[in-house]
């Protein structure tokens, strides 16, 4: 089945994956009644205590658990007996499904939504039990209510807190696996419709539409559930995969034996799908079972149904190291023993040996086996970017915004913006970007009026209260700023001082005048004026005072009086000038990430809001940490920013490309942003100082970077 991050693009999510995204949830949270996100207007989670009416009862919501597959789940209960249930929420939002399209999959929904023995038999195959399945008359919204399976999660998460299953576990889930599916695919089954029909193919097999519930005693069950034949129904019409047949149903489970065996999903050095034909991905525990799911999979003369496959399956032989051989006669000669010392200096070879391995690997930084999911599913390079529009497009930004300053940057040898201007050499579409400047600077919209006046096919901007209803926007990067202090690795100063963090009431505090000595933060800080600059670049000052001053008339105007705007280049000099003189400067400053984190005269502090822990998104390399005030930065090539911690970071804000919904107009700007959410895209992005929406593997300048044209 596709990945639902491609579904919805009718939706501007900041995520771009409305339905895995957390705001639809806050919105519910902070405003009671609301329906649809605040910001891409994606129908919105369920709240508390809502009520969903349906044939055999009325059911409450309990608690929102998270997304699986197509749909949204919540804990709950069904009122008339207080049994614990499971809801799970679909989605036929009206911007992807058009009216017609609706009502077909809501009745079709409620006629397959469950399947069942059709002789009313009790018999626990290992399916999740659905109780109902309902839909909403008047909104855009599918329910399927399932029994609850006390303490079980899906495999894929199984797989992340736990890692590889040994071969006998494997070997567990296939004998269960194929025991259900031998149900599905030959038992007569009855729909709620009525319907009976002799088997049906789960067609969504996966590490998501699978639990397991783990007893005491280690021994544990799996259960299928989110069948094919009402998951499907919520893709998008844009995207319909074939119906799907028994046979694929072995392959699908032998490729989820294969993934648990393993230990994770992703090949790391090529960042793509793991591949069960290189020979290298698979353990060498068992080489009978590796045979064996050769076969599931269909790369060797696959099975005939589920029930031939089980039958091999019980009668494979006990597990066997897939690497061993008979040991040769030659091996068993007794030789002379070795005299003593030697036998000393080889003990202590191999206590070395084994202590360093053991410092490595608990040294090694170990890797999620999902977190580079969302990279590898990103298209490879700008040239497969589909459906390229002819023409020349015009688009825009703000001068002096982030934007214009990366496209002047190197790197791969030529200019960013000449890389953008044709960024796909084989097709006749070409992007040329011209800045605008807005005539008051404190609130910098001219590039999005360029966009709404059609004088500019797109924009990029990290401005989106400026957006109307009339434009979409797509995330394609994250920005941010920091906040730096004189820093001098060689004495003590004021990073150490402030054991390299602040807190952003601190930041409101300096910036609005409140704070003018660095011991008002604490006596243990040196009794130093605080001399606040600020850069220059609008779009940089606008999210300071949003996310500092929470625009506040009041504070905005004490920061207008009281702190020196200059270009942070020359702020930076202007510290390295007072610490090459022996004055201890009490300078502070912010700037964006593209201009403050390759350099070393400013120490870029942790932020903290309110009681949380400070946040440090630039990474020392070698021990894949945090940065802090003893490392020395001027080694620019050994730190960066860690995307993972940088998605929670206080003063981080993501960069859109912004254009328009009019449907006449060429799609220019939905085109551009395809190409820079490309595997490629995003590596440029990141080179020039931006941060990628996902984990790399490794870093930028990592085989996933290199590998990519």
């Amino acid at each position: 089945m596709p990945s639902f991050e491609s579904f919805y693009q009718e939706y501007p999510c900041s995520y771009n994956s409305p339905l895995s995204c957390d705001r639809p949830f806050q919105t519910a949270q902070q405003i009671k009644g609301a329906k649809f996100c605040l910001e891409c207007g994606f129908p919105a989670t369920l709240p508390q205590e809502a009520e969903i009416k349906g044939n055999q009862g009325t059911y409450q919501i309990a608690s929102f658990i998270g997304v699986r597959g197509l749909g949204r789940l919540y804990s709950g209960i069904q009122l008339k007996d207080k049994q614990p249930v499971i809801i799970k929420e679909y989605l036929l939002p009206n911007r992807s499904f058009n009216e017609s399209e609706t009502q077909k999959r809501k009745d079709t929904f409620k006629r397959v939504g469950g399947v069942s023995l059709a002789d009313s038999r009790i018999q626990n195959f290992r399916l999740v039990e659905t109780k109902e399945a309902i839909a909403d008359e008047k909104g855009e919204r599918c329910y399927l209510i399932t029994q609850e399976i006390e303490s079980s999660q899906t495999l894929g998460k199984y797989l992340i807190e736990k890692g590889a299953m040994t071969s006998l576990d494997v070997r567990e889930v296939l004998n269960q696996g194929l025991q259900t599916l031998q149900f599905l695919h030959t038992q007569k089954l009855r729909f709620p419709s009525n319907q009976t029909q002799l088997g049906i193919t789960h067609g969504n097999i996966n590490l998501d539409s699978t639990l397991i519930k783990v007893e005491k005693n280690q021994k544990f069950s799996i259960y299928f559930c989110d069948l094919a034949i009402w998951e499907n129904l919520f893709i998008p019409p844009i995207i319909q995969p074939a119906p799907a047949r028994p046979e694929q149903d072995l392959e699908s489970l032998g490729l989820l034996a294969f993934y648990l065996w393993a230990g994770r999903t992703i090949n790391f050095l090529s960042n793509q799908p793991l591949d069960p034909r290189d020979n290298q991905q698979w353990p060498d525990t068992d080489s009978h079972l590796k045979q064996f799911i050769y076969r599931l999979i269909g790369l060797e003369t696959p099975f005939e149904n589920a029930e031939t496959a089980r039958q091999a399956l019980l009668q494979l032989p006990k597990e066997d190291r897939g690497n061993s051989s008979v040991r040769s006669t030659a091996s068993q000669v007794i030789e002379k023993p070795l005299p003593m010392p030697l036998i000393l200096l080889g003990i202590l070879a191999l206590l070395l040996l084994c202590g360093g391995i053991l410092y490595w690997l608990l040294g090694k930084k170990t890797d999620n086996p999902n977190q580079y999911i969302l990279w590898s599913r990103l298209v490879r390079n700008f040239s497969e970017v589909p459906n390229v529009p002819s023409g020349q497009f015009t688009y825009t930004g703000e001068k002096d915004s982030t934007w214009s300053f990366v496209l002047t940057q190197s790197v791969d040898n030529s200019r960013l913006g000449d890389l953008l201007t044709r960024p796909k050499p084989d097709a006749t579409a070409t992007f040329n970007y011209e800045s605008v400047l807005s005539s008051n600077i404190n609130n910098p919209i001219k590039s999005i009026e360029e966009v709404q006046t059609s004088k500019k096919d797109f924009a990029i901007t990290s401005l989106a209260d400026n957006i109307t209803d009339k434009l979409t926007k797509r995330q394609v990067a994250y920005d941010g700023l920091l906040v730096f202090v004189a820093f001098n690795k060689r004495d003590s100063n004021l990073a150490n001082a402030l054991g390299g963090q602040i807190n952003i009431e601190q930041l409101r505090q300096i910036y609005t005048g409140k704070i003018t000595n660095w011991q008002q933060i604490s006596p243990k800080l040196p009794n130093l004026t605080v001399k606040p600059f600020a850069p220059t670049e609008p779009e940089a000052i606008s999210k300071f005072k949003e996310i500092i001053l929470k625009n506040a008339p009041q504070d905005e105007a004490l920061f207008t009086a009281k702190v020196t705007k200059l270009d942070t280049t020359k702020t930076q000099n202007q510290i390295r000038s007072e610490t090459l003189e022996g004055r201890t400067t009490g300078i502070i400053s912010f700037g964006i990430i593209s201009k403050t984190s390759s350099q070393c005269t400013g120490y870029p502090l942790a932020i903290a809001d309110g009681k949380k822990s400070a946040i440090q998104p630039l990474f020392q390399r070698r021990d894949r940490r945090s940065i802090n005030p003893s490392d020395d930065l001027c080694q620019h090539d050994d730190y960066y920013v860690d995307v993972t911690t940088f998605q929670s970071y206080p003063l981080g804000y993501p960069i859109f490309v912004v254009y328009p919904k009019d449907s006449s107009r060429l799609p220019g700007g939905s085109t551009f942003a395809q190409m820079l959410t490309t595997r490629q895209g995003q590596c440029l992005l990141s080179k020039v100082g931006l941060v990628a929406l996902q984990p790399m593997p490794d870093d930028i300048n990592s085989y996933a970077c290199k590998s990519v044209p």
